[in-house]
């Protein structure tokens, strides 16, 4: 029993299962939004299996990809597979389960999730050799995470048909953008010596850090637009003030010469951002009715 917990455990840590807050509530959001209120039971399951299975294989799929490029980096050699706390044959089978509870997920909630999720599939498993190639990787893996509020919507209306899902979106890239970039600054020397493509390793970091103060500024923009055409009220308006000061917040923890609070930008922060839009915009809705 402790070695099947204990498997577990490393499973749920090499997955970093409980970043799933980053985007989660996002795809609530979506869903939310879509239903002018509380979605069905069945859509909300399915919609929350979906999210954990598609989040499972990308990261699990990163993980078995990078794992030798992880083994050079002093900052994630320490990782489940080049440790080998877990073999790479577990890591393939988890991530084999997790698309088929994905696949299954969108089969369970309508024709069309079913049919785009092999696109998205293709767009959170393609990310993880997107460093590899082009200095945009952090604008590919926004992207993986904007899926998610679209997607939500789709699950529950069968269709994509009104602006609110495409701004939310764009919202979730931007600001993933921005703090990747930011979180990316400390593989720096890395990535340059290992040939890498990243912004940090192109531009530096005190530039990166401008480069991701921009992609934010672009976020609270569109989370702006949002609110506008979403016609809510004061709760909203209250998220949006929130996640304003959120951001700048989080970019007075970091200078280019010193990184050592970038875990509290990087993880404490972010939780917040999409708790908070999920609360108040949801909230408002609710109101609203």
């Amino acid at each position: 029993m402790n070695s099947a917990w204990t498997k577990l455990k490393t499973t749920l840590e090499m997955i970093k299962f409980e970043h799933t807050l980053f985007a989660l509530p996002f795809a609530f959001m979506g869903a939310i939004l879509a239903a002018n209120g509380l979605p069905t039971w069945r859509q909300i399951l399915w919609i929350t299996l979906a999210m954990v299975g598609a989040r499972s294989a990308a990261m699990t799929f990163n993980r078995i990809i990078d794992r030798d490029i992880d083994a050079k980096n002093p900052r994630t050699a320490g990782r489940e597979l080049p440790s080998g706390k877990l073999t790479v044959g577990f890591a393939w089978i988890f991530l084999y389960v997790s698309i088929g509870l994905f696949l299954l997920a969108s089969y369970s909630l309508n024709w069309l999730t079913f049919a785009l999720s092999p696109v998205a599939l293709l767009v959170v498993l393609g990310y993880s050799y997107a460093k590899r190639f082009t200095v945009f990787a952090h604008l590919l893996l926004g992207l993986a995470l904007a899926i998610a509020p679209s997607a939500a919507w789709i699950a529950v209306r069968g269709s994509l048909d009104d602006e609110l899902p495409i701004l939310l979106s764009l919202l979730v890239l931007m600001w993933t953008a921005g703090f990747d970039v930011m979180y990316a600054c400390q593989d720096f020397e890395f990535d340059r010596k290992s040939g890498l493509h990243s912004i940090p390793a192109r531009f530096g970091i005190a530039n990166s850090l401008w480069i991701a103060r921009l992609f934010h500024l672009q976020a609270f923009v569109v989370l702006v637009i949002l609110y506008l055409v979403s016609g809510l009220g004061w709760l909203a308006l209250a998220g949006v003030a929130a996640v304003g000061a959120l951001l700048l917040f989080q970019h007075t923890l970091v200078r280019s010469d010193d990184l050592s609070r970038m875990n509290a930008a990087f993880f404490t922060t972010n939780a917040f951002v999409s708790v908070i839009l999920l609360l108040t915009f949801g909230g408002a809705v609710f109101m609203a009715q």
